[in-house]
């Protein structure tokens, strides 16, 4: 099959696309014909050698970290041949590639509305966002969410399942983005480039960081006593935590197929809706790559691999 691997760290000239090997199952798994799969920054960040999480030793590495596409073969009681599905790899190898194997526990039925595209992109930024304000930062109806560059592919579905779930949302955008964060239903905008989000923003229950740095200290500032700051990026101080009796994660996302199916729900519910910004034919997978890398992108870019 063919796959765009890296095999060493570098810039865009690393990441080739070779013929390997198909995916050998073992008890559990269930292989994928890929038919679409979504670009994420840690996809840029592996290329580069700055994903903790692959190092050296994981060379060749495939790029990709979810997808949606069709059952090709399977190990798993759950899953049989010619299901469709979608679903994130965890750290295993990815899905730009014609086919990827992933344990059985990790797929949802790909909502019969959405399609391929909209479910790939989907995957691994809805569980982000999911698991961040609702399983670490424990979000619930009528409490007060802050979510930081809320235009982005995690942070426009963050805006969304908060929505669903009652809380009221203030999301920082820049001035380009302030339209499209409104029309995902947040009740607070604070356009970054106009205004500090401590002089709108007040007790906040959960913070949600993808940004980290400056963005993450200034947090502080906005979190209610005894509320959540929670980061995608780097750990939050626990001295600053301390002061305010709070609770804060670093984290990254897992595989979860019950969650992704909850998801699914709100997509065919129509109450959720994935914003794809670009797609890319698998020729061309290096240039979705590099669209995603320049950052200021309004949702998601995803490559489409297979159509038959």
């Amino acid at each position: 099959m063919k796959a765009y691997q890296i095999h060493r760290f570098g810039g865009p000239e690393v990441l080739q696309q070779y013929d390997v090997a198909m995916p050998e199952l073992q008890t559990g798994e269930v292989c994928i014909r890929v038919e679409a799969a979504s670009i994420n920054p840690v996809d840029f960040k592996t290329r580069s050698g700055e994903y903790p999480a692959v190092k050296e030793d994981k060379l060749p590495f495939t790029l990709g970290r979810d997808f949606a596409g069709v059952v090709a073969a399977s190990q798993s009681p759950h899953w049989q041949v010619d299901d469709k599905v979608f679903g994130f790899v965890g750290q295993g190898q990815g899905a730009l590639a014609e086919y990827v194997k992933v344990g059985g526990d990790a797929l949802a039925l790909t909502p019969t509305t959405i399609g391929n595209a909209g479910a790939a992109a989907a995957a691994l930024a809805g569980l982000t966002a999911w698991q961040g304000i609702f399983d670490h930062g424990g979000l619930q109806a009528g409490q007060r969410v802050l979510i930081h560059a809320a235009a982005g592919g995690v942070g426009h579905l963050a805006v969304q399942f908060a929505k669903s779930r009652g809380a009221e949302v203030y999301a920082t955008a820049s001035t380009d983005s302030v339209d499209f964060v409104r029309s995902l239903g947040a009740d607070h905008i604070i356009d970054y480039k106009k205004e500090r989000f401590e002089d709108v923003a007040r007790d906040i229950d959960v913070v949600f960081d993808t940004l980290g740095g400056e963005t993450q200290q200034r947090s502080w500032a906005v979190l209610k006593q005894g509320g959540a700051l929670i980061s995608t990026l780097t750990e939050p101080s626990q001295d600053e935590a301390l002061k305010r009796g709070a609770r804060t994660m670093r984290y990254t996302a897992r595989p979860d197929g019950k969650q992704l199916s909850e998801i699914a729900r709100l997509m065919e519910d129509g109450r959720v809706r994935v914003n794809i910004v670009e797609t890319y034919d698998f020729e061309v997978a290096p240039a979705a790559l590099a669209r995603v890398e320049a950052g200021h992108v309004h949702g998601k870019v995803v490559v489409t691999v297979s159509t038959t």
